[in-house]
């Protein structure tokens, strides 16, 4: 039998969702109108807090307010004990609550276990599912298994640069014709962007902690708990250390003694934990070797800048890395597949998107030749290597085009220009 509460649960649920804030329209909404009429269930997956439920509420008004819908928390405490036998009767006291619908909005489903078998059932009998949830690894294998072919995965990250300056009520008008005054807005966006990140909550509420309160919500939840770590230390001071080092290369096995973790393999579980509670993603050197990608030092990068400036240690410059991390995220946003590459010279390539053929470097100031000649140097010899006839340069300042043999280019441009161009010109990059 169902708790009591739980009816009571739902009619306070569906109250506090069809009455929330909006927010700001996300860039993945346009998406959800393309599959409407697809027998696919959406599996909507990010990092907590950064507006999974907002755009569950999203979708529902957009294109639901009329024609009716079930909404569903297992976020919610009184959802604590609830098993897979006792969905039929939530669906016959939805029903006796609302009447007969054909679509589901379900937040945090993977507090459920087996709840792929519900779903998989009413799902061949013509429903539709909209499901949230903060591991991505576990989500995947466990929608997959029973309705491979059947689901789409949308990716909710926090704000990107071009929502940011929504978020903010900042013009994003055509930047070629910018006045120098409107630049430096820009840039200046660009800079509180990487100090405080694109998590709404944490943007409006820097001054209470709140990314703090996230991450460690985060890491108590949804890594020590679920995965029952018993080295609380090891796995803080793990976080610290990738915080404090994105971006540069990292070798697994050079972590043991300085983390105090006994072998690779627990550091290797670590990091994947970490990346399924979207925390942090690595990449590999892009190499025809499967083999020689996995033992390669792999690159870290961060979900969003407040989580660096939350564990990571206070450097004096880091602004190249933050860049960087910047880059990666935009890219990563579009791109599942990501690598760094690396020349038989040895230079190195911070991104490449093997199926856009597309070679994206990052360096935060151009302001001396030598700097710029190093990057030329670097993305010259990819190009050859990769026979690929343009590349980018992403910088805080500089703008202008090399042109170099065989009519290669590369383009050097603003980082602000760069990532509105993304959703400004999405088919180039």
């Amino acid at each position: 039998m169902l708790k009591p509460q739980i009816k009571e649960a739902l009619i306070e649920q569906r109250q506090e969702f069809l009455k929330g804030d909006y927010g700001l329209e996300r860039i993945e909404l346009s998406f959800i109108e393309k599959t409407l009429t697809a027998p696919l269930s959406i599996l909507i997956s990010g990092l907590r807090r950064a507006g999974k439920s907002t755009f569950l509420r999203q979708i529902a008004h957009k294109y639901y307010k009329d024609s009716g819908f079930y909404y569903i928390n297992f976020e919610d405490e009184n959802f604590l004990g609830f098993e897979v036998k006792n969905f039929n009767q939530l669906f016959e006291t939805l029903i006796e609550l609302y009447g007969e619908h054909k679509v589901f909005f379900i937040d945090e489903v993977q507090n459920i276990p087996q709840w792929e078998l519900f779903v998989r059932r009413l799902h061949d009998s013509g429903y539709k599912f909209y499901i949230t949830g903060s591991n991505s690894e576990m989500l995947s294998r466990e929608l997959g298994s029973r309705l491979t072919g059947r689901h789409l995965q949308i990716n909710i990250f926090p704000f990107c640069f071009y929502e940011y300056l929504q978020f903010k009520t900042i013009a994003t008008n055509n930047h070629a014709i910018m006045l120098t005054k409107d630049r430096a807005r820009l840039n200046r966006a660009l800079k509180d962007h990487l100090s405080e990140g694109g998590i709404a909550l944490n943007i409006n509420n820097k001054e209470l902690g709140f990314a703090s309160m996230l991450y460690q919500n985060i890491l108590y939840r949804d890594i020590i708990a679920r995965y029952r770590i018993e080295s609380e230390i090891s796995i803080k001071e793990l976080i610290r250390y990738l915080a404090s080092n994105i971006s540069a290369p990292i070798a697994f096995n050079k972590l043991k003694q300085p983390l105090q973790i006994g072998n690779v393999s627990t550091i290797k579980r670590y990091i994947d934990h970490l990346e399924m509670a979207w925390l942090f993603f690595t990449i590999n050197i892009f190499d025809p070797s499967v083999k020689r990608q996995q033992i390669a030092p792999k690159k870290i990068y961060a979900i969003d800048p407040s989580l660096i400036n939350t564990f990571g240690f206070s450097l004096s410059n880091r602004d190249g890395a933050m860049l960087e991390n910047f880059v990666f995220l935009e890219l990563r946003r579009k791109h599942q597949e990501i690598y760094y590459y690396k020349t038989t010279s040895g230079y190195e390539v911070d991104f490449f998107v093997p199926d856009k053929l597309l070679l994206v470097q990052s360096c935060y100031d151009l302001s001396k030749e030598e700097t710029i000649d190093r990057e030329v140097r670097a993305l010259n010899q990819a190009m050859d290597e990769l026979k690929i006839q343009e590349s980018y340069i992403v910088s805080m300042g500089e703008e202008r085009t090399v042109k170099l043999d065989n009519g290669k280019q590369i383009h050097i441009v603003t980082a602000t220009k760069w990532a509105i161009s993304l959703y400004a010109y999405p088919q180039v990059f």
